[in-house]
């Protein structure tokens, strides 16, 4: 069984504060609040993620995602369920969270661009970098819901 190591928030309140800066900044971004659930939840899944997989599906759901998009995702690209946007959107999260792998083909960021101008790929950027952190704050602390 998990325990939790420490809570980030009370050990170094300047560092979380600076990531909740973060949290908040993206959520004033042009990218739908749907396609920012998906991104959260993808790079959780990538991740391994329990505690933010747990908090982005159930955002997601409020924000009225189905269960079979949110159970497809970990299987999105043979999934029907997604338009192409979408898929460009989650091609994009799957190289950067493996990022270290091939980092960012220009094939995958030229498809991102059919759909978004670049202001929108810089939000879709920032969106990802976010959530990766919060994945390596919840796995390296044991942060439980």
């Amino acid at each position: 069984m998990l325990t939790q190591r420490m809570s980030l928030k009370k050990v170094n309140p300047e560092g979380y504060k600076a990531m909740m800066a973060l949290e908040n900044y993206i959520g004033t971004t042009t990218i739908r609040p749907n396609f920012r659930e998906m991104i959260k939840i993808r790079a959780s899944q990538i991740n391994g993620c329990a505690y933010c997989i747990d908090m982005h599906t159930e955002d997601a759901r409020k924000l009225g995602e189905s269960e079979k998009r949110i159970y497809a995702l970990s299987a999105w690209r043979e999934s029907l369920l997604f338009n192409d946007e979408e898929k460009a959107i989650l091609a994009f999260t799957d190289e950067v969270a493996n990022i270290s792998t091939d980092g960012v083909k220009d094939e995958t960021y030229q498809n991102l661009k059919k759909y978004f101008d670049d202001k929108s790929i810089a939000e879709i950027i920032m969106i990802n970098v976010t959530i990766n952190s919060w994945n390596r704050i919840a796995i390296s602390t044991h942060l439980l819901r």
